[in-house]
Protein backbone atom coordinates (compact mmCIF):
# COMPACT_ATOMS: atom_id res chain seq x y z
CA UNK A 1 0.00 0.00 0.00
CA UNK A 2 1.07 3.13 -0.63
CA UNK A 3 0.54 6.65 1.23
CA UNK A 4 -1.47 8.71 -1.30
CA UNK A 5 -4.07 11.78 -1.41
CA UNK A 6 -7.59 10.53 -1.79
CA UNK A 7 -11.41 11.40 -0.71
CA UNK A 8 -12.08 7.81 1.38
CA UNK A 9 -13.74 9.58 3.96
CA UNK A 10 -15.60 12.16 1.89
CA UNK A 11 -13.47 15.18 3.20
CA UNK A 12 -12.83 18.11 0.12
CA UNK A 13 -10.60 17.49 -2.67
CA UNK A 14 -7.26 18.23 -1.46
CA UNK A 15 -4.48 18.15 -4.30
CA UNK A 16 -1.08 16.87 -2.96
CA UNK A 17 0.82 20.30 -5.16
CA UNK A 18 -0.61 22.40 -2.25
CA UNK A 19 1.57 20.79 0.34
CA UNK A 20 5.62 20.47 0.52
CA UNK A 21 7.33 17.56 0.38
CA UNK A 22 11.32 17.40 0.55
CA UNK A 23 13.98 14.70 0.08
CA UNK A 24 14.40 14.95 3.67
CA UNK A 25 11.99 16.27 6.03
CA UNK A 26 14.46 17.77 8.68
CA UNK A 27 11.60 18.86 11.29
CA UNK A 28 11.54 15.36 11.45
CA UNK A 29 15.22 14.73 11.99
CA UNK A 30 14.90 17.49 14.49
CA UNK A 31 12.55 15.16 16.63
CA UNK A 32 13.87 12.12 16.71
CA UNK A 33 17.62 14.24 17.51
CA UNK A 34 15.98 15.54 20.81
CA UNK A 35 14.26 11.63 21.26
CA UNK A 36 16.69 10.33 21.20
CA UNK A 37 19.35 13.03 23.01
CA UNK A 38 16.43 12.97 25.56
CA UNK A 39 15.87 9.08 25.63
CA UNK A 40 20.37 9.21 26.63
CA UNK A 41 20.32 11.99 28.98
CA UNK A 42 16.74 10.61 31.30
CA UNK A 43 19.01 6.90 31.21
CA UNK A 44 22.28 8.57 32.16
CA UNK A 45 20.98 10.71 35.09
CA UNK A 46 18.38 8.20 36.31
CA UNK A 47 19.58 7.87 39.80
CA UNK A 48 20.12 12.11 39.98
CA UNK A 49 16.17 12.19 38.99
CA UNK A 50 13.32 11.45 41.34
CA UNK A 51 11.08 8.78 39.72
CA UNK A 52 8.12 11.02 39.17
CA UNK A 53 10.30 13.13 37.00
CA UNK A 54 11.46 10.14 35.12
CA UNK A 55 8.39 8.33 34.53
CA UNK A 56 6.95 12.08 33.08
CA UNK A 57 9.72 12.29 30.62
CA UNK A 58 10.61 8.82 30.28
CA UNK A 59 6.77 8.40 29.25
CA UNK A 60 6.93 10.98 27.37
CA UNK A 61 9.74 10.36 25.12
CA UNK A 62 9.17 7.17 24.57
CA UNK A 63 5.18 8.22 23.37
CA UNK A 64 7.35 10.48 20.83
CA UNK A 65 9.52 7.67 19.70
CA UNK A 66 5.79 5.59 19.16
CA UNK A 67 4.81 8.78 17.23
CA UNK A 68 8.00 8.79 14.85
CA UNK A 69 7.80 5.24 14.18
CA UNK A 70 4.46 6.14 13.03
CA UNK A 71 5.55 8.49 10.63
CA UNK A 72 8.30 6.41 9.78
CA UNK A 73 5.32 4.22 8.16
CA UNK A 74 4.17 6.87 6.00
CA UNK A 75 7.62 8.20 4.30
CA UNK A 76 8.91 9.87 6.66
CA UNK A 77 11.32 11.65 6.71
CA UNK A 78 13.58 10.42 3.55
CA UNK A 79 11.90 8.67 0.75
CA UNK A 80 13.45 5.39 1.71
CA UNK A 81 12.20 3.07 3.73
CA UNK A 82 14.82 1.52 4.87
CA UNK A 83 16.58 4.48 5.91
CA UNK A 84 13.35 5.73 7.87
CA UNK A 85 13.32 2.18 9.88
CA UNK A 86 16.99 2.27 10.62
CA UNK A 87 16.14 5.76 12.18
CA UNK A 88 13.32 4.22 14.62
CA UNK A 89 15.26 0.90 14.92
CA UNK A 90 16.12 1.17 18.64
CA UNK A 91 12.53 -0.27 20.46
CA UNK A 92 11.74 2.21 23.23
CA UNK A 93 9.19 0.53 23.94
CA UNK A 94 10.00 -2.94 24.24
CA UNK A 95 6.75 -5.28 23.03
CA UNK A 96 6.09 -4.37 19.24
CA UNK A 97 8.23 -4.96 16.28
CA UNK A 98 8.56 -2.19 13.73
CA UNK A 99 8.10 -3.82 10.77
CA UNK A 100 5.17 -6.06 12.30
CA UNK A 101 3.52 -2.45 13.27
CA UNK A 102 4.30 -1.05 9.64
CA UNK A 103 2.38 -3.98 8.36
CA UNK A 104 -0.88 -3.78 10.18
CA UNK A 105 -0.65 0.10 10.26
CA UNK A 106 -1.09 0.28 6.60
CA UNK A 107 -4.04 -2.08 6.43
CA UNK A 108 -5.63 -0.46 9.11
CA UNK A 109 -5.42 2.43 6.27
CA UNK A 110 -7.99 0.51 4.19
CA UNK A 111 -10.75 3.21 5.41
CA UNK A 112 -13.40 1.23 4.13
CA UNK A 113 -12.70 -1.51 6.62
CA UNK A 114 -12.23 0.97 9.40
CA UNK A 115 -13.21 -0.37 12.43
CA UNK A 116 -14.32 -3.49 11.00
CA UNK A 117 -13.02 -6.11 14.60
CA UNK A 118 -11.91 -8.42 11.27
CA UNK A 119 -10.41 -6.60 8.83
CA UNK A 120 -8.60 -3.77 10.98
CA UNK A 121 -5.71 -4.66 12.80
CA UNK A 122 -6.82 -1.23 15.21
CA UNK A 123 -10.10 -2.25 16.25
CA UNK A 124 -11.35 -1.96 19.49
CA UNK A 125 -14.34 -3.48 19.21
CA UNK A 126 -15.28 -7.31 19.02
CA UNK A 127 -17.67 -9.47 17.21
CA UNK A 128 -20.71 -10.70 18.97
CA UNK A 129 -19.45 -14.52 18.43
CA UNK A 130 -16.15 -13.17 20.01
CA UNK A 131 -17.57 -11.60 22.78
CA UNK A 132 -20.10 -14.94 23.71
CA UNK A 133 -16.54 -17.04 23.72
CA UNK A 134 -14.98 -14.22 26.70
CA UNK A 135 -15.49 -15.82 30.15
CA UNK A 136 -16.36 -13.74 32.74
CA UNK A 137 -12.66 -12.30 33.72
CA UNK A 138 -12.09 -11.10 30.31
CA UNK A 139 -15.49 -9.97 29.59
CA UNK A 140 -15.19 -7.25 33.17
CA UNK A 141 -11.51 -6.38 31.41
CA UNK A 142 -12.90 -5.24 28.13
CA UNK A 143 -15.54 -3.23 29.70
CA UNK A 144 -12.76 -1.17 31.73
CA UNK A 145 -11.10 -0.87 29.01
CA UNK A 146 -13.37 0.97 27.04
CA UNK A 147 -13.24 3.76 30.08
CA UNK A 148 -10.63 6.19 29.79
CA UNK A 149 -9.27 5.03 33.12
CA UNK A 150 -9.33 1.13 32.13
CA UNK A 151 -7.55 2.11 28.70
CA UNK A 152 -4.82 4.13 30.83
CA UNK A 153 -4.27 1.69 33.78
CA UNK A 154 -5.14 -1.71 32.05
CA UNK A 155 -4.15 -1.01 28.60
CA UNK A 156 -0.06 -1.60 28.43
CA UNK A 157 -0.06 -4.70 30.05
CA UNK A 158 -3.42 -5.88 28.11
CA UNK A 159 -2.03 -4.98 24.44
CA UNK A 160 1.18 -6.21 25.34
CA UNK A 161 -0.04 -9.71 26.66
CA UNK A 162 -1.72 -9.93 23.19
CA UNK A 163 0.67 -9.31 21.31
CA UNK A 164 2.57 -12.03 23.03
CA UNK A 165 -0.03 -14.39 22.86
CA UNK A 166 -0.84 -13.90 18.88
CA UNK A 167 3.22 -14.84 18.84
CA UNK A 168 2.51 -17.86 20.56
CA UNK A 169 0.09 -19.09 18.86
CA UNK A 170 1.50 -18.39 15.33
CA UNK A 171 4.76 -19.59 16.09
CA UNK A 172 2.72 -22.86 17.03
CA UNK A 173 1.16 -22.75 13.52
CA UNK A 174 4.34 -22.40 11.94
CA UNK A 175 4.20 -18.80 10.91
CA UNK A 176 7.65 -18.37 10.05
CA UNK A 177 6.38 -14.69 8.25
CA UNK A 178 5.21 -13.62 11.51
CA UNK A 179 8.66 -14.78 13.20
CA UNK A 180 11.08 -12.67 10.96
CA UNK A 181 9.42 -9.86 12.50
CA UNK A 182 10.06 -11.05 15.74
CA UNK A 183 13.60 -12.02 14.94
CA UNK A 184 14.26 -8.53 13.35
CA UNK A 185 12.88 -7.00 16.71
CA UNK A 186 15.77 -8.92 18.83
CA UNK A 187 18.40 -7.03 17.87
CA UNK A 188 15.88 -3.78 18.52
CA UNK A 189 15.45 -4.73 21.53
CA UNK A 190 18.59 -5.38 22.69
CA UNK A 191 20.47 -2.66 21.82
CA UNK A 192 17.79 -0.48 24.24
CA UNK A 193 18.62 -2.64 27.29
CA UNK A 194 22.30 -2.87 26.48
CA UNK A 195 22.18 0.63 27.48
CA UNK A 196 19.77 0.77 30.02
CA UNK A 197 20.17 -1.92 32.02
CA UNK A 198 24.47 -3.17 31.10
CA UNK A 199 25.67 0.37 31.29
CA UNK A 200 23.18 2.97 32.92
CA UNK A 201 22.07 0.42 35.68
CA UNK A 202 18.21 0.60 35.74
CA UNK A 203 16.88 -2.27 36.46
CA UNK A 204 14.38 -3.89 33.78
CA UNK A 205 11.38 -3.50 36.09
CA UNK A 206 11.82 -0.04 36.63
CA UNK A 207 12.58 0.43 32.96
CA UNK A 208 8.75 -1.00 31.79
CA UNK A 209 7.38 0.95 35.27
CA UNK A 210 8.72 4.39 34.64
CA UNK A 211 8.91 4.23 30.65
CA UNK A 212 7.48 1.80 29.11
CA UNK A 213 3.94 1.87 31.00
CA UNK A 214 3.49 5.66 31.23
CA UNK A 215 4.93 5.53 27.20
CA UNK A 216 2.28 3.43 25.85
CA UNK A 217 -0.51 4.50 27.99
CA UNK A 218 -0.40 7.87 26.93
CA UNK A 219 -0.03 6.70 22.93
CA UNK A 220 -3.37 4.37 24.45
CA UNK A 221 -4.86 8.10 24.86
CA UNK A 222 -4.29 9.19 21.82
CA UNK A 223 -6.00 6.50 20.13
CA UNK A 224 -8.94 5.94 22.55
CA UNK A 225 -11.24 8.20 20.27
CA UNK A 226 -9.38 8.34 17.13
CA UNK A 227 -12.25 5.86 15.59
CA UNK A 228 -16.18 5.08 15.94
CA UNK A 229 -18.37 2.70 14.73
CA UNK A 230 -21.08 4.12 12.10
CA UNK A 231 -22.57 3.27 8.95
CA UNK A 232 -21.16 5.65 7.25
CA UNK A 233 -17.14 5.52 6.45
CA UNK A 234 -16.65 9.61 6.41
CA UNK A 235 -17.79 9.69 9.96
CA UNK A 236 -15.30 7.17 11.49
CA UNK A 237 -12.42 9.28 11.83
CA UNK A 238 -12.32 11.79 14.55
CA UNK A 239 -10.64 15.10 14.99
CA UNK A 240 -9.08 16.15 18.61
CA UNK A 241 -8.16 19.52 18.55
CA UNK A 242 -5.01 19.13 21.16
CA UNK A 243 -3.13 22.06 22.74
CA UNK A 244 0.78 22.27 21.57
CA UNK A 245 2.02 20.31 24.08
CA UNK A 246 -0.03 17.08 22.94
CA UNK A 247 -0.10 18.03 20.11
CA UNK A 248 3.43 17.87 19.59
CA UNK A 249 3.44 14.57 21.39
CA UNK A 250 1.51 12.84 19.13
CA UNK A 251 2.81 14.58 16.09
CA UNK A 252 0.20 16.32 15.29
CA UNK A 253 -1.82 13.01 14.43
CA UNK A 254 -4.56 13.77 17.20
CA UNK A 255 -5.46 15.78 13.66
CA UNK A 256 -6.76 12.34 12.53
CA UNK A 257 -9.06 12.54 9.91
CA UNK A 258 -6.60 15.02 8.24
CA UNK A 259 -3.87 11.76 8.69
CA UNK A 260 -6.15 9.56 6.73
CA UNK A 261 -7.06 11.60 3.52
CA UNK A 262 -3.51 12.79 3.25
CA UNK A 263 -1.53 9.79 5.15
CA UNK A 264 2.12 11.14 3.38
CA UNK A 265 1.81 14.66 4.49
CA UNK A 266 4.17 15.69 6.64
CA UNK A 267 3.20 15.90 10.20
CA UNK A 268 4.24 19.89 10.52
CA UNK A 269 1.58 20.52 7.98
CA UNK A 270 -1.42 19.06 9.14
CA UNK A 271 -2.73 21.97 11.22
CA UNK A 272 -2.30 24.06 8.56
CA UNK A 273 -4.45 21.90 6.35
CA UNK A 274 -6.93 21.57 9.36
CA UNK A 275 -7.54 25.31 9.44
CA UNK A 276 -7.41 25.91 5.98
CA UNK A 277 -10.57 22.66 5.14
CA UNK A 278 -12.11 22.70 9.54
CA UNK A 279 -15.69 23.18 8.59
CA UNK A 280 -15.41 21.13 5.32
CA UNK A 281 -13.99 18.29 7.76
CA UNK A 282 -16.29 18.54 10.43
CA UNK A 283 -18.97 18.29 8.32
CA UNK A 284 -17.33 15.35 6.06
CA UNK A 285 -17.03 13.46 9.59
CA UNK A 286 -20.52 14.65 11.32
CA UNK A 287 -19.07 16.17 13.91
CA UNK A 288 -16.63 13.39 15.04
CA UNK A 289 -14.86 16.21 17.09
CA UNK A 290 -13.46 16.75 20.29
CA UNK A 291 -12.15 19.82 22.46
CA UNK A 292 -9.07 18.19 23.43
CA UNK A 293 -7.78 15.50 25.67
CA UNK A 294 -8.94 17.05 29.08
CA UNK A 295 -12.70 17.07 27.50
CA UNK A 296 -12.52 12.95 26.93
CA UNK A 297 -10.64 13.08 30.44
CA UNK A 298 -13.66 14.38 31.78
CA UNK A 299 -16.17 12.68 29.66
CA UNK A 300 -14.96 9.22 29.64
CA UNK A 301 -12.66 8.47 32.46
CA UNK A 302 -15.47 6.23 33.55
CA UNK A 303 -17.91 5.70 31.77
CA UNK A 304 -17.69 3.54 28.48
CA UNK A 305 -17.07 6.12 25.15
CA UNK A 306 -18.51 3.26 22.66
CA UNK A 307 -19.84 -0.80 23.30
CA UNK A 308 -17.01 -3.14 23.42
CA UNK A 309 -19.33 -5.36 20.84
CA UNK A 310 -19.00 -3.67 17.43
CA UNK A 311 -22.95 -1.89 17.13
CA UNK A 312 -23.14 -2.47 13.52
CA UNK A 313 -22.15 -6.89 13.12
CA UNK A 314 -24.63 -9.00 13.88
CA UNK A 315 -22.55 -12.30 13.91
Amino acid sequence: MTDRVSEPLGAPAISRKSATFYAVDWPTIAVTVVVYAGFLLVTWFYDALPWWAVGVFGGAIVCLHGSLQHEAVHAQPTRTAWLNALLVFPSLWLWLPFSLYRESHLAHHRDERLTDPLEDPESNYLRPADWQAMGPLHRLIRRALATLLGRLLLGPPYVALRVLATLARRLGQGDRHYLRHWLLHVPAVTLVLLWVIGICGIPFGEYLLLFVYPGMALTLLRSFAEHRAAAEVAHRTALVEAGPLMSLLYLNNNLHLVHHNEPGLPWHQRPARYRAYRAALLEANGGNWYGGYGELLARYLLRAREPVVHPLIES
